[in-house]
């Protein structure tokens, strides 16, 4: 497989022309089209995407190592598929929605100032990870492991206390409501 290091691509709409199937390392992506696109068995290693769509893209056994997502669209992604082994990757500014994260090792994980509607966490590992300023309407945490993770300043989320690890996790004060829901109390 060919390696592409230390370049950056501009402006390029790879659902016309497609990527080329690489190794790219410590390579910068702005203002790229990757929507549709299979990146099936692509690796990026210590990249960075800055305002790029990567609407509904496949990721099957992908491999991202180290890599930052910037104000980047990325509606409808199962990253369940992507290769586990080192996948490290952190979040801000993007719109994440209706997209997958089940069964992941994602500790340490930032997702900051991004749009997480329905996104499924379910039986994700997310400790020490920082989720703040983000919009969780309808995401789902279900067996999640929520051990001190930042949720400060984050909206919409209902978590279950009984049904997730949750030691050690910080939260608004003002939306606490979130953790309380099952229960049906009044909060004034």
């Amino acid at each position: 497989m060919e390696s592409f290091f230390d370049q950056n691509f501009k402006n390029k709409n790879y659902s016309k022309t497609l990527l080329q199937k690489a190794e790219y390392e410590q390579c910068t992506f702005t203002n790229c089209n990757f929507s549709e696109l299979r990146l099936d068995s692509f690796s990026f290693v210590e990249c960075a995407f800055i305002d790029c769509n990567f609407s509904n893209i496949k990721t099957n056994n992908t491999s991202f190592k180290e890599v930052s997502f910037t104000q980047c669209k990325m509606i409808g992604i199962d990253f369940s598929l992507c290769n586990p082994f080192l996948l490290e990757f952190s979040f801000t500014g993007c719109q994440l929605d209706f997209s997958s994260f089940y069964n992941l090792k994602l500790k340490g994980t930032t997702f900051s100032q991004c749009s997480l509607l329905e996104v499924d966490f379910s039986e994700t590992v997310l400790e020490n990870s920082q989720i703040t300023e983000c919009n969780l309407a309808g995401a789902i945490f279900d067996r999640t492991n929520l051990k001190k993770v930042d949720f400060r300043n984050s909206v919409n989320y209902l978590i279950n206390p009984e049904e997730n690890e949750m030691k050690g996790a910080h939260f608004s004060r003002n939306e606490i409501e979130g953790l309380l829901q099952k229960y049906q109390v009044q909060i004034e």
